[in-house]
């Protein structure tokens, strides 16, 4: 029955976001015309290449849904550029975003990170939105997001927008502490060939060959596939760590402006990836414990099309629908999950004073777990409706100089029902080069298919271990119905400031007071009987019992000393105080030292006479007490050679400073962490 309801579920989903695709080229008139450019997509020249004046207007589209200057933003915001990812030699995603403030980004081992905004960092993080293309890609599972997964073409990306704070009103649940937002380049800005091969240690081999070409004066597509295989790191002993990693990906976008006003983008993604991990099973007989040596197998694919219709400057009308399809199996769990998402939104402009956009959503998942020794979940098969509507106005009260934005999202989940989550930021521009911003919000983020419907199995003690003559006992971890949203009041100041010509500075201060956070609550032991043989059962299950209070600054500064040298610079500090109040969570306090109070990173990107390119990135990242984690500094160097207009050399050192180290350890799940390796590799990219 299932597997009928699944073959249902492909093809319909698939078969509506194909058709509006489709019936829109059919609409295609033949008169020409210019092309309309969508704000979403617009391509900002190479920020390095900017003046800092152009930085200035450089637009984003995270913090109200719609083209304003980077310098205008009322958000605590940061872009990672394209030619940002290239000249700091990252391979990945997460690594990518190590470059932003106020983003804690720490690795497990070959194919798992922890990302968080703003502390409570985990390899479950919850508490983070991350869109590619406007397609959401957090997992309901665990309200989080599997980054080994989430890939593309990094020369494609035209930017990575970094919001730290709350995003709720606009993008709704689990934009809690942030919106990560990546966007890839239109397929007119990509053009004809290009071709990418590499390796060295770490990374052993990867290869990527893209092509775009137009289909007539207003449409233009292009075709990819990937190609990586990464080294496994080794354990604290310095014995191999099983963690290898290989995956592939192949897709396409394609972009048509159908009339002046009109334009229509089709995307779509497959991928497949093999992965080693290890992870501990308790077992209720002697050793009561083994190691397990195990591999990820995951994959999915997913395909999006976005229409946008331009009434007027000040006005327009878009609608995106997407579907999207992961499985991932192991021996600890499998899952399948279906996902159809469709949004409409509607921007314009009313009186002299406001700009309002609006919008509705509906998004419907459907998931298959199957369970193993170690975790169980009930039901096995759940499907999930978001239904949402949103709100927001600009008000000008004196213009180019006072505005003031409020908005709110309503949204209705099926685990807790209808949340509201408001917003108000106000934005002061005394002089040309000076800003002032504030904000006030309320976000929350629901609960996840664990915290309800799974059993986790951590621990098993031999007997005698609690107390003289007790039984072998098992500790559990279990989520229950009836879990609440967790629920966050931020207050934000911020400035944005040029004191020179070639000097710029953002800087950001926050408070945040959290309720209602999970807890991980004793219950009612038992003497169970299944599985044999007889035990203690001691159960810990969900609950909302902690509370928490954060505070912390976040700075980042360019300065061009002289033309050919670029220094960027960025300073974190978090300070989290965890309230357990009448929580029994032996954990509770745990978030306190699980992301780095102080990170600082400094880059400097010079540029060398005879095409050469001397990037360094140096790093420090405060302990981890909570986990055992030293503090450590990391430096990465690219030399980059140009030695013809279609030729591009580069040699990466990642680093550099020790032969390896720890950077995070796994908390729920035991799993085997490794130590993340020094390491280089030679890239070789062509175009044509």
């Amino acid at each position: 029955m299932l597997q009928r309801g699944r073959a249902r579920l492909l093809p319909i989903h698939i078969l509506v976001v194909c058709l509006t695709g489709l019936i829109r080229l059919q609409l295609s008139s033949d008169v020409s015309f210019a092309a309309n450019a969508d704000p979403v997509q617009n391509t900002p020249p190479e920020l390095t290449a900017l003046s800092l004046e152009e930085l200035m207007k450089v637009e984003v589209t995270s913090v109200s849904k719609q083209a304003q200057p980077l310098f205008q933003a009322a958000a605590a915001v940061f872009v990672i550029s394209q030619e940002d990812i290239r000249r700091s030699g990252v391979t990945t995603i997460p690594e990518a975003l190590r470059m932003a403030p106020g983003i804690q980004v720490a690795r497990l081992d070959t194919h798992r990170w922890a990302i968080s905004s703003r502390g409570f960092n985990g390899e479950f993080a919850n508490k983070l939105l991350v869109l590619i293309d406007g397609r959401t890609v957090y997992s309901p599972l665990f309200s989080g997001v599997f980054w080994d997964a989430q890939d593309t073409v990094l020369e494609d990306l035209d930017r990575i927008e970094v919001i730290r704070g709350p995003g709720a009103s606009l993008w709704g649940a689990n934009a809690v502490n942030g919106v990560i937002n990546i966007i890839t380049k239109r397929a007119k800005d990509t053009q004809g060939l290009l071709a990418v091969v590499g390796g060295g240690t770490e990374e052993r081999a990867f290869t990527m060959l893209r092509y775009g070409a137009s289909m007539g004066e207003h449409t233009h597509a292009r075709l990819y596939g990937k190609f990586a295989d990464r080294d496994e790191f080794v354990r604290s002993d310095g014995s191999p760590g099983g963690d290898d990693w290989r995956n592939g990906r192949g897709g396409f976008r394609l972009d048509h402006d159908l009339s002046p006003h009109d334009t229509l983008t089709i995307q779509g993604d497959y991928y497949r990836g093999t992965e080693g991990f290890g992870f501990t099973e308790p077992l209720l007989t002697t050793p009561y414990s083994r190691s397990i040596r195990d591999r990820w197998s995951y994959s999915g694919g997913n395909v999006l099309s976005r229409w946008k219709h331009t009434f007027s400057d000040s006005s327009s009308l878009l609608v995106q629908t997407y579907y999207d399809r992961t499985e991932r199996e192991s021996r600890l769990f499998t899952e399948r999950r279906d996902t159809f998402d469709i949004d409409l939104q509607h921007s314009f402009a009313w009186g002299n004073a406001h700009h309002a956009i609006w919008g509705l959503g509906y998004r419907f998942t459907n998931d298959h777990i199957v369970d193993s020794t170690t975790i169980r979940t009930n039901p096995t098969n759940r499907g999930l409706n978001l239904f949402n509507g949103f709100i927001q106005d600009e008000f000008t009260i004196i213009p180019k100089t006072l505005a003031l934005t409020a908005g709110t999202k309503i949204e209705h989940n099926d685990f807790t029902g209808w949340v509201v989550q408001p917003s108000g930021r106000l934005r002061w521009t005394p002089i040309q080069t000076l800003m002032f911003w504030g904000a006030i919000s309320h976000a929350i983020r629901t609960p996840s298919r664990a915290e309800e419907n799974s059993t986790l199995d951590q621990t098993a003690l031999p007997p005698n271990a609690l107390f003289p003559g007790s039984p072998v006992a098992l500790t559990t971890f279990g989520g229950q119905p009836g879990f609440r949203n967790e629920s966050l009041v931020a207050y934000e100041i911020g400035a944005r400031f040029q004191p020179l010509e070639t000097w710029s500075i953002d800087i950001t201060a926050f408070y945040n007071r959290y309720d209602r956070l999970r807890s991980i609550e004793p219950s009612t032991s038992s003497l169970a009987t299944s599985p044999l043989p007889p035990h203690l059962l001691i159960p810990f299950v969900a609950n909302n019992k902690l509370a928490a209070e954060t505070h912390g600054v976040e700075l980042s500064s360019e300065w061009h000393p002289i033309d050919w040298w670029h220094l960027r610079a960025t300073y974190s500090y978090l300070r989290i105080q965890m309230i357990t109040g009448t929580s029994l969570d032996p954990t509770g306090r745990n978030a306190n030292g699980e992301s780095p109070q102080h990170q600082a990173s400094l880059r400097s990107l010079i540029q060398l006479p005879g095409n050469l390119e001397l990037d360094l990135w140096g790093r420090f990242v405060d302990r981890l007490p909570t986990l055992n984690i030293p503090a450590y500094v990391s430096l990465d160097t690219r030399l980059g050679w140009k030695p013809t207009k279609s030729l591009d050399v580069s040699i990466v050192g990642q680093n550099l400073l020790e032969s390896r180290r720890p950077e995070f350890t796994s908390a729920f799940v035991a799993q085997s962490g490794t130590e993340v390796q020094r390491g280089a590799y030679v890239k070789l990219t062509w175009r044509y």
